[in-house]
């Protein structure tokens, strides 16, 4: 059974058609969503490809939305915007993680918001600064709009292995201590960006104790005109919500261990992520001394990058013993990493002899 305190936010990336928009809607009758999303405007990374529907899609949304008893939000990226949603009767809106990124951007939505009663929920900004997440909210308080809500879309990343933006789950955290007050909740379509992984990071979310989700979902994902990889259907949706593990916010206020561990595990990823990307790159030293000549082991180095670990460790409280030994295993991998390409080459050029 759906946690009753948590907000849900459901509804196709984009508003396509008047038939699709309201056959999703539809599709999520009876299910009690705080709002029914779509995308009206898209803002996108280059010309020519589906940009939304203006403001004709705004009707198209209202119209699904009071047939099927929902309250409809979409993105507004200027004051253009603003007043087009306003005059269709929007009552909440969200700011997206390019306009965040923008100050000037945040400041001319808050005061052509300013003096209404419309529920603004803010996405994080695409680059991992949460000061400009919260100099956004603080532009939108000081603008006298009460009801905000944050979103949190992950940080935008070359790495799309398995992220399309990584979570980067400190962050909101940090956000919550800034906000103690404030209703968080997570968009796991796009920080996932495929549409089999959402389950996962909405998991993860009710986990870390947000507030609600914001998923993109369409009839026909692999059709749909923008994001097709990362909707999900409306029975994906109501799987995903039925199958969420999570007790009462009593419940979870009381056992903040379990927070602590779903932290952990979070940041233990992030570890072998660095990891990795140290070891590629160690692997790329090996490659240049390779080709140059260069022994792998150079004394004067290792020393002097030691001494700064050590230095760096102690000013953080962390056991000195502890982090020479971590500092050197990882130096040993670095060094058998790079061993082994001059192994595969040595083994190379005697084939070839």
């Amino acid at each position: 059974m759906l946690d009753k305190h948590l907000k849900i936010i459901a509804g196709p990336c984009s508003a396509e058609t008047p038939d699709q928009v309201r056959q999703i809607a539809e599709s999520l009758s009876g299910m009690e969503l705080y709002a029914f999303r779509a995308g009206i405007w898209k803002p996108r990374t280059q010309p020519g490809a589906f940009e939304g529907a203006g403001t004709e899609g705004l009707i198209w949304l209202k119209e699904a939305c009071e047939e099927f008893g929902f309250s409809p939000i979409t993105e507004v990226a200027s004051t253009a915007h603003v007043e087009a949603v306003l005059k269709a009767g929007f009552d909440k809106v969200w700011i997206g993680a390019r306009s965040t990124s923008n100050p000037f951007s945040v400041q001319e939505l808050a005061d052509a918001l300013q003096g209404t009663p419309t529920t603004v929920l803010i996405k994080n900004p695409t680059n991992p600064d949460v000061k400009l997440w919260i100099g956004g909210i603080e532009r939108l308080y000081k603008a006298g709009i009460k009801d905000i809500i944050a979103v949190h879309r992950g940080f935008s990343t070359y790495d799309k292995q398995r992220y399309r933006n990584l979570p980067n789950w400190q962050l909101p955290i940090a956000l919550r201590q800034a906000f103690p007050h404030m209703e968080v909740i997570c968009d796991p379509s796009h920080i996932t960006g495929k549409a089999e992984n959402v389950p996962m990071v909405a998991q993860m979310a009710i986990d870390l104790k947000f507030d609600g989700l914001m998923v993109e979902v369409h009839n026909d994902p692999e059709n749909a005109w923008t994001d097709a990889q990362q909707q999900i259907t409306p029975k994906g949706l109501k799987a995903l919500l039925s199958g969420l593990k999570y007790r009462s916010r009593i419940e979870l206020d009381k056992e903040e261990l379990r927070g602590l561990r779903a932290e952990l595990s979070v940041l233990d990823e992030q570890l072998i992520r660095l990891i990795s990307k140290r070891m590629v790159i160690s692997e790329a030293i090996g490659h240049y001394k390779n080709t140059h000549q260069l022994a792998i082991f150079q004394t004067s180095q290792w020393e002097e990058s030691l001494t700064k670990f050590l230095q760096m460790a102690g000013e953080m409280e962390i056991s000195p013993e502890f982090a020479k030994e971590l500092f050197t295993l990882i130096h040993q991998e670095s060094i058998e990493t790079q061993s082994r390409i001059l192994t595969k080459k040595n083994d190379h050029g005697s084939h070839q002899s």
